[in-house]
C-alpha cells in the first residue's frame, strides 16, 4: 500500500517535470508571452473572476438538488453543500486524479455522522451531477461545430467526447433508483454499496428535479462561457463568442484526464492552437491560456481555502482521502493525517 501511495505522488511529479521541460524547450516565444501580460486589462480579469464565481454558485445548486433526491430527510443545508463543493474545487485544482470529487463527499459525510451508507450515496450524487453537464456540453459542441473555426484535429476529438458523454448518460439513467422504492437490508455488502450509489443517481428518475438540476448546469456553463469571453478581452483578443465557445470546449477536453495538477501546459496548447485559426499568435494564445487557467484556479483555490479552514481540514488530510476510501469507504477518524470527525451539523 505504501508503494502504491508513493507512485501516486511520484508519477504526476515526473509527468509534470517532463511537460515543463518540453514546454520550455519546444514552447512559445517566451518574450511574447511576457509582453502579453504587461498589457492585461484588469477590469476584464475581475469580470471573468466574478463570472466564474457565479458559475460555481449555480453548479453547487445543481448538486444540492441532486442530493435532495438521493436520501431521506434531514438533508444537508445549502451552506454545508456549498462548503463541500468549494473544498472539492480546491482538491481538483491542487491534486491530480479528480480527488476533489471525493473531497466533496468526505466533507458532507463527516458533518452527517450516523447515516449508514451515506458515502456511497453521495458518490452517486457526484456522478449524477457530472452527468448533467452533458446537455450544455451537447449544445456547446453543436454550436462550436457549426459556428467556430475548428482545426482539423479538433472535430474528431469533440465527437468522441460527445459519444462518451451520451454513453455515460444512458448508463446513469438506467442505473438510477429512487431511495424510497428499494430496501438494502440483508443483500450483502457489495450489493448494498452499489444500491446506495444508484440511490445517488435517483434525481434522474424525477423529471422536475432533473430539469432543475439540468437548468442550473446550463446556467453554470453559460456563466463560464461569458468568463472565457471576458478573459479574452482582458488579453486583447477580440473574437466572437464562437471562439470563446471553442476555447471552453477544448479546455475541458484537455482536462478530462488529469495527468498532473491542472494539466498545465497541455491546457495552454489546447487553447493556443485553435486560436491560431482566428489569427491569434501562438505565444499570445499561450499567454491567454495561462491567464485563463489562473483565473479559474484562483476562484477554486480562493473559496476552497476559506472552506478548508471553516471545516478544519488541512492539505495533508485532503491528500489522504483516496487512501481512506479504498480501505473503509468512509472517512476515517484519527489525528495522524486522516479526516477527523466533526460535530453533526445538517442544517449547514
Amino acid at each position: 500500500m505504501k508503494v502504491l501511495r508513493w507512485w501516486r505522488v511520484a508519477v504526476p511529479i515526473v509527468l509534470l517535470g517532463v511537460a515543463i521541460s518540453l514546454i520550455w524547450w519546444r514552447g512559445p516565444d517566451w518574450g511574447t508571452v511576457h509582453d502579453s501580460f504587461t498589457v492585461v486589462r484588469w477590469p476584464w480579469v475581475a469580470a471573468a473572476v466574478g463570472l466564474n464565481l457565479a458559475s460555481v454558485f449555480v453548479r453547487s445548486l445543481a448538486w444540492n438538488t441532486t442530493i435532495k433526491q438521493a436520501m431521506p430527510e434531514p438533508y444537508p443545508g445549502y451552506r454545508l453543500v456549498f462548503a463541500a463543493f468549494a473544498v472539492g474545487l480546491f482538491g481538483n485544482v491542487v491534486l491530480p486524479g479528480r480527488v476533489g470529487e471525493l473531497a466533496r463527499v468526505a466533507v458532507l459525510t463527516r458533518r452527517m455522522p450516523g447515516r449508514r451508507g451515506l458515502w456511497a450515496t453521495l458518490v452517486g450524487t457526484v456522478f449524477a451531477h457530472r452527468v448533467f453537464d452533458l446537455f450544455p456540453v451537447i449544445a456547446l459542441i453543436v454550436w462550436v461545430l457549426l459556428a467556430a473555426k475548428l482545426p482539423d484535429w479538433a472535430g474528431p476529438s469533440l465527437i468522441v467526447a460527445l459519444c462518451v458523454g451520451l454513453v455515460l448518460f444512458v448508463f446513469a439513467w438506467m442505473s438510477a433508483r429512487r431511495h424510497q422504492t428499494q430496501h438494502v437490508e440483508g443483500v450483502g455488502t457489495v450489493r448494498t454499496m452499489l444500491t446506495r450509489v444508484r440511490f445517488g443517481l435517483g434525481v434522474m428518475r424525477e423529471p422536475i428535479p432533473a430539469l432543475t438540476a439540468g437548468t442550473f448546469q446550463f446556467l453554470g456553463w453559460l456563466a463560464q462561457l461569458a468568463a472565457v469571453w471576458a478573459a479574452m478581452r482582458a488579453f486583447h483578443i477580440y473574437q466572437p463568442f464562437a471562439a470563446a465557445g471553442l476555447v471552453l470546449v477544448l479546455m475541458n477536453v484537455a482536462t478530462i484526464f488529469p495527468l498532473w495538477p491542472g494539466n498545465v501546459g497541455l491546457v495552454q496548447a489546447a487553447i493556443a492552437l485553435p486560436l491560431k485559426q482566428y489569427g491569434v499568435d501562438y505565444a499570445h494564445g499561450f499567454a491567454f491560456g495561462i491567464g485563463l487557467q489562473a483565473i479559474e484556479a484562483s476562484v477554486g483555490v480562493g473559496i476552497g481555502v476559506v472552506f478548508l479552514a471553516r471545516e478544519g481540514i488541512s492539505y495533508a488530510m485532503l491528500k489522504e482521502i483516496p487512501n481512506a476510501t479504498e480501505d473503509d469507504h468512509e472517512p476515517p477518524v484519527g489525528p495522524s493525517g486522516e479526516l477527523p470527525s466533526a460535530p453533526a451539523r445538517v442544517s449547514g
